[in-house]
């Protein structure tokens, strides 16, 4: 993770002033996965429920070995723009763009309220310099409605991306199987992420994205799968959690509150990518030394999660 360092450069002024207006003209997600007034999916959504009482999965020390029990932990976000995912919250009257996909049949069709002059982008750039997964998340809380999209990138006046998914957040409803979304998983990216407000809050009531070098097919509530399908790893829509036993004692106020998360609620595999990885959002508030204190945590300090007792419907993100 990079950390900047406060100068009085004026490119760092300028960075920062850009990240301070984007946060302030949209305001960041509110404590407890509520968005401007809007709860991100029902209660008894999947990402919203505890699985600390949940029992081990049959796989678990296997996935823990093959993902690494000695590899670091790593919180994949920081004060740096660059790093994490960053959303946006737009105005219910801006304008949506049809957008050309790459997986057209797995994409829904818009329009999507994305403009490359406005849109904050994952990797901080529209540029073609960017060569990162691209992601743009919008969240319009008048339609409670969640759009996203992968490796977006603008032509001109076009806007291109590999696949697009849109979440109507009053809904349970999941993907229709075997689908993507902008995520590899099938799963939506933004109630994944964790956001500055609510660590600073002292509680955070939901499950956190993760991400795997590789995987093994999928689970519910995961719709789809992605890269080589190799024996021994997990499937995307894993879910693991820190171990009960885990000391969080010495860890600062914020650090504890993102360590009971991983306990209470956990992460769910969402992507291929390094081992051990959690996304959350990019804020200038996160102090990135107390951050680096998180990996110290390795890969056996967690245990995979069976989860299929909180199955309702294999086709709805409702849990038991």
């Amino acid at each position: 993770m990079f950390r900047l360092t406060y100068t009085r450069s004026q490119a760092f002024l300028s960075i920062t002033a850009l990240l301070l207006l984007s946060v302030s003209s949209a305001s960041p997600a509110s404590a407890q996965q509520v968005i401007n007034g809007v709860q991100v999916f029902p209660a008894n959504n999947v990402w919203n429920t505890k699985i600390n009482g949940l029992p081990v999965d049959a796989n678990s020390a296997t996935y823990v070995n093959t993902l690494g029990p000695t590899k670091n932990f790593h919180p994949d976000w920081g004060s740096n723009p660059a790093y994490g995912i960053p959303y946006n919250l737009v105005p219910a009257d801006m304008a949506k763009v049809n957008v050309i996909f790459d997986y057209a049949d797995e994409s829904d069709v818009g329009p999507y309220p994305v403009n490359k002059k406005t849109s904050l982008i994952e990797g901080n750039s529209w540029k073609k310099t960017n060569s990162g997964d691209r992601h743009v998340l919008m969240i319009d809380s008048s339609t409670k409605t969640l759009y996203e999209l992968f490796y977006a990138n603008a032509k001109g006046k076009k806007i291109t991306a590999g696949s697009g998914a849109i979440f109507n957040l009053n809904s349970n409803a999941l993907r229709p199987d075997g689908w993507t979304s902008a995520d590899a998983a099938g799963l939506p990216i933004f109630p994944g992420l964790i956001n500055y407000d609510e660590a600073a809050s002292g509680v955070i009531k939901h499950a956190l994205r993760c991400t795997t070098q590789r995987t093994n097919g999928y689970i519910w509530p995961a719709r789809h799968l992605a890269g080589s399908q190799t024996a021994g790893w997990p499937p995307m829509g894993q879910r693991f959690r820190l171990k009960a036993s885990f000391d969080i004692s010495s860890f600062s106020t914020i650090n504890k509150a993102i360590l009971t998360c991983l306990k209470e609620y956990g992460m769910i595999v969402a992507d291929n990518g390094s081992s051990w990885y959690v996304t959350g959002t990019s804020d200038p508030r996160w102090n990135d030394d107390e951050l680096n204190q998180l990996k110290t945590l390795h890969g056996s300090d967690f245990e995979a999660v069976n989860e299929s007792s909180l199955i309702v419907n294999p086709d709805s993100g409702q849990a038991q």
